[in-house]
């Protein structure tokens, strides 16, 4: 082959090869244009009802119950109510084994009436001057005391008899007949609990991060396991002042054993519960979502649109004429308000109608937008 033909060869292989590349490099960059284009989102800005909650886990319990236990300590002799049964206050619930202190009040009577005679006879010996002021005020001071064992043990055996102190309802298993009832003011027996069942209440604790938002009338709803699909509400009453655990009392054994292990710290949050078909029993676990603001018409954008620097909240804002591919987009500051679960308040930056591109991280890993991801600004 001569020269020329070489020559020519090697001119047809550089275009050829030069065409190869220039097809790649379109291919590769309609190919990047593509992914971009996937994986950004554009939303439009636009107004709708936000509303602010506080999530906690609290427990159903009854607002008044009462442990009913002996004032003496005796063997229950009967037992007079069962578990669910309805009980008045002054009720006949139990009754104790009353022999004892019934050969006491004869033994206390018996004195009574010894010690009445002997101060009646020292009166009249002391009346015609046979008996001294003394010995007539010792006479005297056995009678009152002989009185007193009378009406100690009069009271004693009158605790035989318990009754119910409220009404309401018997909640659980009352002891059993034959069980020692014994009296004491750290760890009495606890002979039944009577609850009224129709006021209701949850007892919740709500993280540190979220008390501040609480408030005494907010509103709140909440659902428990045994009733799927089926939404409660409530109303906040009271806020505790003190942690759950008092955490910040160094004088506390309680606060001095939990503070080391314990790295959240909660508030006790109760609720009045609305049960008018008396569905929610003592002890249910219930998820409370606490509203603790709410805004109607109010523009909103995800927020997964809103991202954070040192400057503040920004979101990128697709231009008039842009393409999806996110190539012309402003970053536009803004001022936030509340938040929902999925939705931000914007106060200023932001009109209707606006359009916000929203970034994804692509397979490889790296973000196709400009600057991170953000959440709510702490």
């Amino acid at each position: 082959m001569n020269i020329k033909g070489k020559v020519k060869w090697l001119v047809l292989g550089a275009v050829v090869l030069a065409a190869a590349v220039g097809g790649y490099s379109y291919y590769s960059s309609q190919q990047e244009a593509a992914q971009r284009a996937a994986n950004v989102e554009l939303v439009t800005v636009s107004r709708q009802s936000l509303k602010s909650t506080v999530s906690a886990t609290g427990t159903i319990r009854p607002v008044d119950s009462v442990e009913v236990s002996s004032k003496i300590t005796a063997r229950i002799k009967s037992v007079l109510v069962k578990e669910n049964d309805v009980v008045k206050a002054g009720q006949t619930v139990a009754i104790l084994d009353g022999k004892d202190y019934e050969a006491t009040k004869d033994q206390a009577s018996y004195k009574v009436a010894n010690t009445r005679s002997k101060y009646n006879r020292a009166e009249y010996l002391y009346s015609i001057g046979a008996k001294s002021k003394e010995e007539l005020e010792d006479a005297e001071y056995d009678y009152d005391t002989a009185e007193s064992s009378l009406s100690k043990t009069e009271s004693d055996l009158a605790e035989t008899v318990i009754t119910a102190p409220m009404d309401g309802i018997v909640v659980g298993e009352p002891k059993t007949a034959g069980t020692m009832a014994v009296q004491g003011n750290s760890n009495p027996t606890v002979i039944m609990t009577i609850a009224d069942l129709s006021r209701k209440q949850i007892l919740a604790k709500v993280d540190e991060t979220d008390i501040g938002s609480v408030r005494v009338g907010q509103k709140a709803t909440f659902t428990v396991d045994t009733y799927t699909g089926r939404t409660f509400t409530a109303t906040v009453s009271k806020i505790s002042q003190t942690d759950v655990t008092n955490s910040w009392n160094t004088n506390s054994s309680n606060a001095t054993s939990s503070s080391s292990s314990a790295s959240v710290i909660y508030y006790y949050v109760v609720l009045d519960v609305d049960d008018p078909d008396n569905l929610l029993l003592p002890a249910m676990t219930a998820r409370v979502e606490i509203v603790t603001d709410e805004k109607e018409n109010t523009l909103a954008v995800p927020i997964s649109a809103l991202k954070t620097d040192s400057t503040g909240s920004y979101v990128m804002v697709q231009l008039e004429g842009a393409g999806k591919d996110g190539t012309s987009q402003e970053k536009r500051y803004v001022t936030t308000g509340i938040y929902s679960d999925e939705y931000v308040e914007i106060l200023d930056g932001l009109s209707d109608g606006d359009r916000l591109a929203i970034s994804y991280k692509s397979k490889s890993g790296s973000s196709s937008g400009k600057g991170g991801m953000g959440g709510p600004p702490m």
